[in-house]
């Protein structure tokens, strides 16, 4: 469940930072700098994972390994203000990880249905404590009203 939990924070984090209109700013850089956080947990936790062969790493820990890869070539590409490669670069991490989790949950065996089925309260507390914490993040990072914020950032 704690990969799970990962992944739906990056989900959120991810689709807020993607959303926003303002880029570059306090929010953006502390929002995406959690979720850089909860992909390579989500990633390494992964390794962890050998349901599809019992014992053995299948293919879709090969998607880990180019999720590791992009999302670290878009982690170097903000350090380097290179910020076209990392818009590109993080985005492709993000479609990523919605790819996964519409096979997460499109394949009636795998865990998230499973529990869906058989613990669904489980299912609920683990979704509303990662929703939480997500939101939890995305509060912190943004400027108190009536503060200006502490960089203009980008429009995009």
């Amino acid at each position: 469940m704690l990969h799970a939990s990962g992944a739906t924070i990056a989900l959120v984090l991810g689709a807020y930072n993607l959303l926003r209109r303002t880029r570059g700013d306090r929010a953006h850089r502390w929002t995406g700098r959690v979720w850089v956080a909860a992909m390579y947990w989500t990633i390494l936790s992964s390794f962890a994972i050998r349901e599809i062969r019992p014992g053995r790493f299948s293919w879709i820990h090969g998607l880990s390994i180019v999720t590791f890869v992009t999302l670290s070539i878009a982690l170097w590409a903000a350090m380097t203000h290179r910020i076209e490669v990392h818009r590109r670069f993080m985005t492709g991490s993000y479609l990523g990880l919605l790819g996964a989790l519409a096979g997460a949950v499109a394949v009636p065996q795998r865990d998230i249905p499973q529990w869906f089925l058989h613990e669904p309260l489980g299912l609920a507390t683990g979704a509303i404590i990662s929703f939480g914490l997500a939101g939890a993040v995305i509060r912190a990072a943004r400027p108190r009203a009536g503060q200006a914020p502490a960089e203009a950032g980008t429009q995009a």
